[in-house]
């Protein structure tokens, strides 16, 4: 498939996913909102967002696995048009923890490592409990 045909055929199922699934997010900015809350790299531009929907660029493959969780579709469906369409159901823990994550990187280095500090403590936790449970 030549190049243009695969990124109109990505747009195509990109804007049928999110018309199922969140129609207001069928525009560039909602859609560049919406990804941007459950992405944990760097924000996507509104550009970026209107070249998807405009058939003219297909995003990178930690982006499309973003999409497809959020979308409820498999990415191979997104990305190719093949395989499976429906991924499940979207798991709304799922969103939190792309929002957390989000948040998580916005802050100080500094204040990032006390969230894995704090993180790292809780597993200790968690191991300890668990001994406990099985001894």
């Amino acid at each position: 498939m030549q190049p243009y045909l695969e990124r109109d055929a990505f747009s195509s199922r990109l804007r049928e996913a999110l018309l199922r699934v969140a129609p207001n997010a069928a525009r560039p900015a909602a859609l560049a909102r919406e990804f941007n809350r459950r992405y944990a790299g760097e924000p996507v531009t509104l550009h970026a967002t209107r070249k998807w929907l405009g058939g003219e660029s297909i995003p990178s493959q930690d982006k499309l696995r973003v999409l497809s969780d959020w979308l409820g579709v498999t990415s191979e469906w997104l990305r190719f048009g093949q395989g499976t369409v429906l991924a499940g159901t979207r798991d709304a823990a799922a969103e939190y923890d792309y929002q957390l994550m989000r948040e998580i990187a916005s802050l100080t280095e500094a204040h990032r490592q006390v969230i894995r500090d704090l993180v790292k403590s809780l597993r200790q936790v968690e191991e300890c409990r668990k001994a406990g449970e099985s001894g």
